[in-house]
C-alpha cells in the first residue's frame, strides 16, 4: 500500500503539486464523455447563443457570439474532436475560456458542477483511453461511476497542429 502512495505522490509532484492540494474543475459533458476544465480558467458559462457564421473558417469554428460587448469564437468542441454533431435533441452550452489572451466558447453538450478533487487522486492517461481523448487531456480521476478526463484547453485550441485534437 505504502507503494502505490509513494507512486501517487511521485506522480502529483511531477504534475507541479502538492498531494493534499485540492483542484478544482467545472465537469462538462460531450458525446456521453465526462471532462473537466480548470475552474481558475472559465470566464463564464452560457446557454445556448445566436452564433454568426465565420466565412471560410475551419468547419469546428462555428462562429462568433457578442458576450457583453466582446466577440468570442466559439469552437463546436464535437466537430474538433472528429465526433458527429450534436443531435437536435440536445441544446447544448457552452464553456468561455481564455487562450493566447483570447476569448473562445466552448460549446459543448451540457455543463455539470464544480468538482473539487485531490491532487493525489490525478492519473495519467490510460493506454486505454480513446486517442481523440488522450490528445487533448492532461490525465484522469476516476471517480466512482466514471471517468473524468481533464481537458487540455491549450492543445484542444492549438490550431497550428496539422489534425484536429
Amino acid at each position: 500500500m505504502s507503494e502505490l502512495v509513494a507512486s501517487g505522490k511521485r506522480n502529483v509532484a511531477r504534475q507541479g503539486f502538492t498531494a493534499d492540494e485540492q483542484r478544482q474543475y467545472v465537469s462538462i459533458t460531450i458525446d456521453g464523455q465526462m471532462f473537466g476544465i480548470p475552474v481558475l480558467i472559465v470566464h463564464d458559462v452560457l446557454g445556448p447563443q445566436r452564433i454568426t457564421r465565420i466565412p471560410l473558417a475551419p468547419a469546428e469554428v462555428a462562429g462568433s457570439l457578442n458576450l457583453r460587448g466582446r466577440i468570442v469564437t466559439a469552437i463546436d468542441v464535437r466537430l474538433r474532436l472528429g465526433l458527429p454533431k450534436r443531435p437536435a435533441t440536445i441544446d447544448g452550452m457552452s464553456v468561455v475560456v481564455e487562450h493566447s489572451g483570447e476569448f473562445y466558447s466552448l460549446m459543448v453538450d451540457g455543463v455539470g458542477e464544480v468538482l473539487t478533487l485531490s491532487a493525489s487522486e490525478f492519473e495519467r492517461n490510460p493506454a486505454t483511453l480513446d486517442p481523440r481523448w488522450r490528445d487533448i487531456s492532461l490525465g484522469i480521476y476516476r471517480l466512482q461511476d466514471q471517468l473524468l478526463v481533464i481537458l487540455d484547453v491549450n492543445r484542444l485550441l492549438d490550431f497550428t497542429r496539422n489534425e484536429a485534437a
